[in-house]
């Protein structure tokens, strides 16, 4: 070949590598570009997620809400309330359906509600340090890794995502109490004489507990007042019990004193204390045929005056 003809050739092959590097350059460009795209999709959507189901606010008021649970009463709750039935001459009466119920059974019912009980705020506390957990999890992925370390990670993300959305889901589920499946016959047909009776349903049902008014709570030097509240504020009061116990710091000598007191009222003056002495009052719902479940009640405690002049401002309060 001449030198002219090899010169045209090695200018061919230049080219031809140039405009094949082009090709591949412009080709990985767009990879790049398609990769970003799906990087920043993707991304998106774990922020969304993070800042509506897993936001703080969301489980700070989630977890506001399963430590209020832990603290109500749990009863047993029954439908219907009232039967009519007949009596020995035959005629209708309407009845009580506690007053039908056979008493092993009821108790039996009581336990399997407590039960569930436990079982349920046992599993709220759980699923919320989950989710607590994949907050935390999905947050890194998120604010640590770069765009090929996401992408590559994306599944394992997809698998969080859609196991924490069912762990909400559960969550929400749970705060309510549920029904008792009940699986032995409540009452004796032989009681109902001939009258047909509905189906009974049992379920759980909440009440929130009672608080002591911190500012409004104070000892004079005899007598003490109380007052306490509930977080709904309830329409009608119920009677509460008020338990009243003399602390006797320690000392052996010293023979321990308690009362209780039926209370329906929000507010209650407590009479014939010592001077100088510390006192422990407790406020709970009354016990009644239907409670399930109280694991948590107020207490306070307060120091009665010396001197019966001191002013009466609630200084004493503890």
């Amino acid at each position: 070949l001449s030198s002219q003809q090899l010169s045209f050739g090695i200018m061919a092959v230049i080219l031809n590598e140039f405009e094949t590097s082009s090709e591949g350059t412009a080709h990985s460009e767009e990879q790049d570009s398609a990769s970003w795209e799906w990087y920043l999709e993707r991304k998106s959507l774990v922020l969304q997620f993070l800042n509506s189901n897993l936001s703080l606010h969301r489980l700070q008021h989630h977890q506001s809400k399963v430590e209020l649970l832990k603290k109500c009463y749990f009863y047993l709750e029954i439908e219907p309330k009232h039967v009519n039935v007949r009596d020995q001459n035959h005629v209708m009466h309407r009845t009580d359906i506690l007053q039908l119920i056979d008493t092993y059974q009821f108790q039996r019912m009581k336990k399997v509600g407590k039960t569930q009980t436990e079982i349920q705020l046992s599993l709220l506390t759980e699923l919320l340090e989950q989710l607590e957990q994949g907050q935390e999890e999905l947050s890194c992925y998120v604010e640590t890794s770069d765009m090929i370390t996401f992408l590559s990670l994306w599944d394992l993300i997809m698998q969080r995502l859609s196991k924490l959305s069912e762990f909400m889901e559960t969550l929400l589920s749970l705060q309510v109490p549920g029904k008792l499946y009940v699986k032995h016959r409540l009452v004796s047909h032989a009681d109902l004489r001939g009258t047909r009776l509905p189906n009974i349903r049992l379920s759980l049902c909440t009440k929130i507990p009672l608080i002591f008014d911190r500012e409004e709570s104070f000892a004079h030097k005899n007598w003490a007042k109380l007052k306490w509240f509930t977080e709904n504020q309830e329409p009608h009061l119920e009677q509460y019990e008020l338990h009243v116990k003399l602390l006797t710091n320690g000392r052996q000598t010293e023979v321990g004193y308690g009362r209780t007191q039926a209370v329906t009222s929000n507010t209650c003056v407590v009479q014939d204390l010592h001077p100088g002495r510390s006192y422990e009052f407790t406020i709970r719902r009354s016990h009644t045929d239907t409670l399930v479940c109280e694991r948590w009640y107020d207490s306070i405690t307060l120091k009665t005056k010396t001197n019966a002049v001191e002013n009466t401002d609630g200084s004493s309060c503890a």
